[in-house]
């Protein structure tokens, strides 16, 4: 079981109440969670990556056990914290300006 946290704005959009729990077989990647969130929960296609590049959008970061994965490869497999449902997979909204 994979636990996602998402942003206030992304869970109010999708009217989900807190974490999401998904199934997802090995190997678990930022690419099969982000497409399992999207199948489960089409509303978010296109809100965290582009529709055509399938690339992160740019005020949109992820991280698991306190480290940022926004920049790594998508099919490299998330940390074993995250697979086995000990740590959540956050996607969080960032901020601009100054």
């Amino acid at each position: 079981m994979i636990r996602v946290i998402l942003p206030a704005h992304l869970r109010a959009l999708a009217r989900i109440n807190g974490e999401v729990h998904l199934e997802i077989d090995t190997p678990v990647t930022q690419r099969t969670v982000l497409d399992e969130l999207e199948t489960q929960y089409p509303m978010l296609a296109g809100t965290m990556r582009d529709h055509d590049t399938q690339r992160r959008r740019p005020f949109v970061r992820f991280y698991a056990c306190e480290e940022d994965l926004s920049n790594e490869p998508p099919d490299d497999e998330l940390p074993a914290a995250v697979t086995n449902g000990t740590e959540p997979y956050l996607i969080v909204g960032a901020m601009a300006g100054g």
